[in-house]
């Protein structure tokens, strides 16, 4: 299965209580930080509700 490669680009400092909580799910702390998950779709919802606050590309192996 796909790999994706998450990046935390905008801060969420002013966002929905439910926004920190995602970003806080898809294991992101600091800004700048990339994580890889394996493709779902769980994680495409929880990447689409934060879209504005991720980067994200397709990673390989």
């Amino acid at each position: 299965m796909a790999m994706l490669k998450i990046t935390y680009v905008r801060s969420v400092i002013g966002q929905k209580p439910d926004h920190k909580a995602t970003v806080a799910a898809l294991g992101l702390r600091r800004l700048h930080q990339t994580v890889q998950h394996e493709d779902s779709p769980q994680l495409r919802g929880m990447v689409h509700k934060v879209r504005h606050l991720v980067r994200v590309e397709e990673a390989s192996r």
